[in-house]
């Protein structure tokens, strides 16, 4: 394939950042029926036969290396796939590609062959809204069961419609479990839904070759609730912001519930006040701190069993970063604590108490992550089970859209926080996380070193609280009791959760409520990756990687 220098097209991208239009449209040619402009990118329509096509030379000669998401939705008239596309160098250069098809054959080519990440997004979007891929690897159902009737984000969906699942009384529950003909040494093998190992309720579909792992298919959606669906029957400005609460429930709350306000105030063109942001990012970097001790805890827990040290040291901890979570927004866990505008109220008082509270917190964890880098990083069971396990090359990882620790834990040098700023990150000084290694230790490694960053970010953040004018301190800006953003208007935001990038994407139809809503959850993407890390290992390899992803299947299944 020739390149745009090849075609005397100018670089699609510039060293301030910033993409050119005209030159992306120019180098996918004729491929390009109509441009679009979203808030958030320039967004190109193109052929259903050209997806393949149009997604290489973005990928290839454009520089857009990172598939984010995949949203699918029905029109009065039409299908629409949009492939949402950043640069993991830069993912302020975006790009959105748009691919209607007819109503009558909602039929579009499938983008699996060129990013990865699309294959689970691709049937997430046939399963759900009804589009089928042409040439997918395996279209089938991924959140529902395969016997469901419909699709339940479709217009014509008819939920009072009974549902029949199969059960086959009589059936050899161990035929088939042989796979390669009879002399095959392969055995099918169950791991989970119910198994403390997994994480929550998520059926790993396991094929041994001998004792290692010839095949991995994670079988998600047991906790899928259509939170999107709930989220589209629900008002901008009051009814969505308690549901973000319930994806990531580590708990990563305040963060969840700014991946909805970052999107929703880009769309109603909001401006939220200094001071919220201020507290949007401490209370968000205390979710942070509680989420990675959850995932230290279990992860230790998982490799060698010690819970009365290990895991109750890491939930003791975590308690602490609780309580705090608990003083500022009034609940233990499902905060609510955000508002489109800001936040819903100031510091508890008394201030002088609870910022002192925090900053007990704060000198008593450098000393406490010693003693979980003594109990380990620096145990030899722990060493043996995680160095050169699990690994995930960074290249890998880029075609399966992995991000947040898992991706920082291959080397990738990528953090929305840092990278697309918002709140108040690119005022406070830290640093981003990263890890050369690529395998389970790696990846623990990273979480335990973010944990001090968050508490560097913290503890500015309440430099900064402490000394804010009284008649300044500002938590929301004046917003419209009813919004109704015009119809039309689209728009995808991330923000960097605990498990990486939270995304989402809202189409405005000029209501109160969205026309669509879409959730980008970094868990999905990142559990897609486990059968390339798994394959060729064994079942304890396994069960550390799949602990090392840290996945929450309320985020992977919404």
């Amino acid at each position: 394939m020739s390149t745009y220098d090849e075609r005397n097209v100018e670089p699609p991208t510039t060293d301030a950042g910033d993409v050119d239009g005209d030159a992306i449209e120019e180098l996918l040619g004729d491929h390009v029926l109509d441009r679009e402009q979203h808030l958030n990118a320039d967004a190109y329509v193109v052929r259903a036969d050209a997806v393949q096509d149009v997604l290489r030379t973005l990928r290839e000669e454009a520089g857009f290396d990172h598939l984010s998401c995949v949203t699918a939705e029905e029109h009065e008239d039409r299908f629409e796939s949009i492939y949402h596309l950043k640069q993991y160098d830069d993912p302020t250069n975006e790009v959105s590609v748009v691919v209607p098809t007819s109503r009558e054959e909602p039929v579009s080519e499938s983008g699996a062959s060129v990013f990865r990440t699309a294959d689970w997004h691709e049937r997430e979007a046939y399963d759900l809204v009804g589009i089928e891929y042409d040439d997918h690897p395996n279209l089938e159902r991924i959140l529902l069961p395969d016997t469901w009737q419909g699709h339940p984000l479709g217009l014509d969906y008819n939920q009072d419609k009974p549902q029949i699942v199969t059960f086959e009384e009589n059936a050899n529950p161990l035929e088939g479990d042989h796979r390669g003909g009879e002399d095959s040494d392969t055995m099918y093998l169950n791991i989970g839904p119910h198994h403390p190992a997994t994480h929550g309720v998520l059926h790993v579909e396991t094929v041994l070759d001998g004792e290692q792992v010839a095949d991995v298919n994670p079988d998600i959606g047991y906790l899928h609730r259509c939170e999107e669906q709930m989220a589209q029957k629900g008002t901008y400005r009051y009814q969505i912001m308690p549901y973000p609460d319930r994806w990531d429930y580590g708990p990563g709350g305040i963060i969840n519930e700014w991946a909805y306000a970052r999107a929703a105030e880009d769309l109603a063109d909001i401006e939220v006040p200094e001071y919220a942001q201020v507290i949007r990012t401490m209370g968000a970097e205390m979710c942070r701190i509680a989420c990675h001790l959850l995932a230290t805890a279990t992860f230790a827990l998982d490799l060698y069993g010690d819970f009365t040290a290990i895991f109750m040291y890491g939930m003791r901890d975590r308690e602490v970063v609780q309580n705090l979570l608990e003083d500022l927004t009034g609940q233990r866990m499902m905060f609510n604590f955000l508002r489109l505008g800001g936040v819903v109220w100031d510091i508890p008082e008394p201030r002088e108490e609870y910022f002192e509270n925090v900053r007990d917190f704060l000198d008593e964890l450098p000393a406490k992550l010693d003693e979980y880098h003594d109990l380990i990083t620096e145990n030899e069971i722990f060493q043996s089970r995680c160095v050169d396990t699990g690994y995930l090359d960074p290249e890998v990882a880029k075609d399966y859209g992995v991000t947040g620790p898992v991706a920082r834990g291959s080397g990738i040098d990528y953090d929305v926080r840092r990278d697309d700023p918002y709140g108040y990150y690119d005022e406070l000084d830290w640093d981003v996380v990263t890890e050369d290694g690529g395998d389970n230790f790696s990846r623990l490694l990273v979480r335990m070193r973010e944990i001090e960053q968050s508490a560097r970010i913290i503890e500015q953040c309440v430099d900064l609280l402490e000394d804010w004018p009284e008649d300044e301190r500002e938590i929301q800006a004046n917003v419209p009791r009813t919004l109704k953003p015009e119809a039309g208007k689209e728009t995808y935001r991330t923000v960097e959760g605990a498990k990486g990038e939270l995304g989402i994407y809202i189409r405005a139809d000029g209501t109160e409520k969205p026309g669509r809503f879409k959730i980008r959850s970094p868990a999905f993407s990142n559990l897609s990756a486990l059968q390339e890390m798994s394959t060729g290992e064994y079942i304890p390899d396994l069960i550390a990687t799949l602990g090392s992803l840290d996945v929450i299947l309320g985020e992977v299944d919404r």
